[in-house]
């Protein structure tokens, strides 16, 4: 990793209006103590980065990934003031914060393809849950897609690679492009029999010609930090080199770590900063660099400025050094708590795969 990379990171006060409610897990104030956290640091001072403050995204937008009826659904709920579901409630006020995150994205997103940036990372995005005609999970509109869609338009970029490290499985992203041939789909997640949305197995590899392009990486609870590293690394980097991306989009938070309140993976703030940092190693070998982070999740506010600035710090500066990256908490015990398990898991995934993917295929005897 020779040179100094230019970095963007989108932030807007206006983000903090997506706020779902007092007693609700996302809060608005997420993005108030993280950046506080990043300016102690002084994140935005490290060389190559650049701070941007994103406009709205405007309906036009939202349409490049949804239908007319629900984007002016979701709209009519927010002038009416009322929820979708149970988890996702919707007002004027929640839907302009979403609308200046979902910008956010877009900015960072068209930079990075522009070339005008090499790498970039929107705070606040990574509405995975949303699909084309549907919302929940506290997702109303599905910004990936929104991105990917756009710029296929706007640059004609074939090839992207979506990697969910989520602790929930992106139903919505993956509904989206699950017969595909151009979106690779990697989400690494909780297993689905325990967490929300209960989807998200192995088995589910796409279809038609988008067959073996959706992988699920189901991992058991309380995996741990290394078990975690360890199946990300087996399965996301030998399909990257084989997929060819031209460009890495990653989204998920801190709701992997272990004293997350909704999952329970077993991560700390420095298993954050492995996976920004394999996502940028990766993105080097395979698309000169180009990697985006959408980076919205985790509901211990406490544990979430330390592990989305690790995340950020993976993007910046890859060559800082792991065991200098602290947690609010001292971390668990054991990091290779269910390798055995995992490595079980991979294996079998690796088999599903093996008539899709080269990497997985056993060397041929000669």
């Amino acid at each position: 990793m020779g040179m100094k990379r230019k970095v963007l990171i989108a932030y807007h006060e206006k983000f903090k209006q997506y706020d779902l409610g007092v007693n609700h897990p996302f809060r608005g104030d997420r993005f108030i103590r993280a950046k506080e956290f990043f300016n102690e640091k002084g994140l935005f001072d490290l060389p190559g980065v650049s701070l941007i403050k994103p406009k709205a995204a405007t309906k036009e937008d939202l349409l490049k990934a949804h239908t007319e009826r629900y984007v002016d659904y979701i709209f009519k709920l927010a002038d009416e003031n009322r929820q979708y579901d149970i988890d996702t409630p919707v007002s004027k006020r929640i839907l302009e914060g979403a609308l200046y995150i979902i910008g956010g994205v877009l900015e960072v997103g068209r930079r990075v393809a522009s070339g005008e940036a090499d790498r970039g990372a929107a705070l606040g995005g990574g509405f995975h849950h949303a699909g084309v005609d549907y919302g929940g999970g506290f997702c109303l509109f599905n910004d990936i897609a929104i991105l990917i869609n756009d710029l296929r338009r706007r640059f004609h970029i074939k090839r992207f690679l979506i990697l969910d490290y989520d602790v929930h499985f992106g139903n919505g992203t993956s509904d989206i492009y699950y017969s595909d041939r151009e979106v690779l789909f990697i989400s690494i997640h909780q297993d689905p029999r325990t967490i929300y949305p209960g989807i998200g197995f192995m088995h589910e590899i796409g279809s038609g010609e988008g067959m073996g392009l959706n992988v699920n990486l189901p991992l058991p609870m309380r995996t741990g930090e290394k078990s975690y590293l360890y199946a990300l690394n087996e399965i996301f980097p030998p399909l990257a080199r084989e997929f060819k991306p031209e460009l890495i989009i990653a989204n998920g938070g801190s709701d992997a770590h272990f004293a997350d309140h909704l999952g329970s993976l077993g991560l700390t703030a420095r298993g954050f900063f492995e996976i920004s940092r394999m996502i940028s190693s990766v993105s080097e070998e395979v698309c000169d660099g180009r990697a985006i982070l959408l980076i919205g999740s985790g509901y211990n506010i406490d544990v979430l400025p330390y592990c989305w600035y690790a995340l950020l710090l993976g993007l910046i500066r890859p060559d800082f050094p792991a065991d200098e990256i602290e947690d609010f908490y001292p971390p668990p015990p054991d990091p290779w708590r269910r390798i055995d398990e995992v490595k079980r898991i991979v294996d079998e995934l690796k088999g599903i795969l093996r008539g899709y993917w080269r990497c997985f295929s056993p060397p041929s005897r000669a």
